[in-house]
């Protein structure tokens, strides 16, 4: 399963951008506002929960400065990677165009599609207010 938010264009340059999503502990602040546990477990992994889902846990993968960071599922049950691709538009702006891909059954796949495409769509409109 292949998900993709629009791009999002962000008022703070490509290393600025890519400095805020290395700090793992800023991620709390793209959650939805149903973040139910959000806990840092080690330098590359953070865990969250939204209301009434199970917990999530993310590492770091992939790292390429001022340019993607792709994080990972920590579980081999479900997996995927979320990754954010980051390109530079001027000395002040990027652009920020975060993608899913999971491999699921089709039943998962029907069950999860609505809610992760919401999610990284809160990901990436909270990503344009910091």
């Amino acid at each position: 399963m292949h998900i993709e938010t629009p791009k999002k264009s962000i008022g703070k340059s490509s290393e600025d951008v890519y400095n805020f999503l290395s700090d793992l502990k800023n991620f709390e602040q793209l959650m939805p506002d149903s973040i139910d546990k959000f806990e840092i477990l080690d330098e590359d992994t953070f865990l969250f929960a939204l209301k009434g889902m199970p917990q999530i846990v993310l590492k770091r993968k992939e790292q390429v400065p001022f340019d993607r960071i792709v994080l990972g599922a920590a579980s081999d049950k479900l997996p995927f990677t979320l990754s954010a691709y980051i390109t530079p538009l001027g000395a002040n702006e990027s652009e920020v165009l975060l993608s899913f891909e999971g491999t699921f059954n089709a039943m998962m796949a029907m069950m999860i599609k609505n809610p992760i495409t919401n999610f990284m769509g809160t990901l990436s409109e909270n990503l344009g207010k910091v």
